[in-house]
């Protein structure tokens, strides 16, 4: 697939002005006014030969201003058939993060966002921590993308590794754009900050790196799927464990309470909207044909379901809670 320089540089130029706005219409300050440090909230279950975690390390106010070409009327239309509702012009959306367990070997994917975006969020370092689990004993990390959201907790306040002893993986493509210095030069100097961010989180691992070419096999059971559009090289994971399979599809979807009903919708950070549109349509046609198990990082927490197709839109059917038992 061909990436469009232009869309990527204007993705990452929007991005900062969405940021000054704020991810809730009253700013990310304001929103995190009162706002106290968040609880660790876990949900385990098993799958085949694998016993997985959904770590929830906290939500996101995702304003309407985010949203590509956002119609009010649509956006209502559609809330009034759920139960998501609007607080200050902006949606919640969960940030997960997931440890998958099998055998001795202990694995993430995705890291949340530390202490990177604020008081309501960085929770997933003590989830695993309620877990049982101690940073120093994750073999690997699967990274989605590096927006800080999910690389932000491969770092503790220092800059230092988080998890001492994993070998990072992820896509070539990905690393590739972050640390172009051309592509750098080219956005606003005001958009630098999600470049020098990216650089910071992934530093300590360049020694036990894995960069991924294509699709294939990311770490033992799980297949690498190429989803480019939010990212250049966003990637999704295939869990095969024992007969059973999940889908880890990183930010196919942002907003779950629109944009399965109203999958053209893009945000300001998808790099190119157009291509994040046709990965997303993709991606939904293949999970509700295939029947898959899903999950994602901002479906609502505990994050596991199935898609289902509406006529040319879907919907999002939940797991009960029960699954886990």
């Amino acid at each position: 697939m061909t990436i469009n320089r232009r869309a990527l540089l204007g993705g990452i130029a929007a991005a900062p002005a969405a940021l000054a706005m704020g991810f809730a219409g009253r700013g990310w300050a304001a929103a995190a006014e009162g706002v106290t440090a968040v609880k660790p909230v876990i949900h385990s279950f098993r799958l085949g030969n694998a016993r997985i975690t959904v770590l929830l390390d906290g939500h996101l106010p995702l304003g309407t201003q985010l949203f590509n070409a956002y119609d009010p009327a649509k956006a209502e239309e559609v809330l009034a058939q759920g139960l998501h509702r609007m607080q200050n012009d902006s949606l919640q959306i969960p940030v997960n993060g997931y440890l998958v367990e099998r055998g001795d070997k202990k694995l993430l994917i995705d890291t949340g966002t530390a202490q990177l975006m604020g008081p309501g969020l960085g929770a997933l370092g003590d989830g695993l921590a309620a877990a049982g689990v101690v940073p120093e004993s994750i073999d690997t990390v699967l990274l989605t993308h590096i927006h800080p959201d999910h690389s932000g907790g491969l770092i503790t306040g220092d800059g230092s590794a988080a998890f001492a002893n994993a070998e990072l993986v992820v896509a070539q493509r990905e690393w590739d754009f972050w640390h172009d210095d051309a592509i750098m030069a080219g956005v606003p100097e005001s958009s630098r900050g999600f470049f020098d961010m990216a650089r910071r989180s992934v530093a300590p691992y360049a020694n036990r790196l894995q960069l991924l070419q294509g699709e294939g096999e990311a770490a033992p059971g799980f297949t690498a799927l190429e989803l480019p559009g939010h990212t250049p090289g966003h990637t999704g994971f295939m869990l095969e464990a024992g007969g059973e399979g999940l889908l880890f599809w990183g930010d196919i979807i942002h907003s779950a309470a629109l944009q399965f009903a109203l999958p053209e919708w893009t945000i300001a950070f998808d790099t190119d909207p157009a291509q994040t549109v046709e990965t997303r349509r993709k991606m939904l046609d293949r999970a509700s044909a295939d029947n898959l198990l899903v999950t994602g990082a901002h479906l609502d927490f505990p994050a596991l379901g199935r898609v289902l197709r509406q006529g040319e839109a879907f919907a999002y059917q939940a797991a009960p809670w029960q699954f886990g038992l």
